[in-house]
């Protein structure tokens, strides 16, 4: 099963697992998709705000003295989107109803990115 491949598997049993996912996405660290279920268009805006997101968490964190990023959110009153760090490859980009489980989310979210990790490692 070739990378692709796996991934595109990982985001359908993300998105099984928790029913208030509402998109999913694999991007490069430089803001390219590589897998995802949000539509294209949007698939391309949200890879792109995902890795500028993960960049901008990364100098919040090191001028704070907060160690290592691993997720940046971002709530609004219609929903939230989660960045998950990736390692140095990437980032998972999840997103959510404002009132969804975020308990939820977040516990799949974080088995879903140290996958991702094998995958692209």
């Amino acid at each position: 099963m070739t990378k692709q491949e796996q991934l595109e598997k990982l985001i359908k049993e993300l998105r099984t697992n928790v029913p208030d996912i509402t998109g999913v996405m694999v991007a490069s660290s430089d803001g390219l998709s590589i897998a995802s279920d949000f539509p294209e268009e949007e698939g391309a805006r949200i890879a792109a705000v995902g890795a500028a997101a993960s960049g901008l968490g990364n100098r919040i964190a090191q001028n704070a003295a907060l160690g290592a990023v691993s997720e940046t959110m971002v709530k609004g009153t219609d929903g939230l989107l989660l960045i998950y760090m990736t390692g140095d490859e990437g980032v998972l980009a999840i997103r959510a109803p404002a009132r969804g489980n975020l308990g939820l989310v977040r516990l799949e979210a974080s088995a879903a990115c140290e996958e991702v990790k094998k995958i692209l490692g």
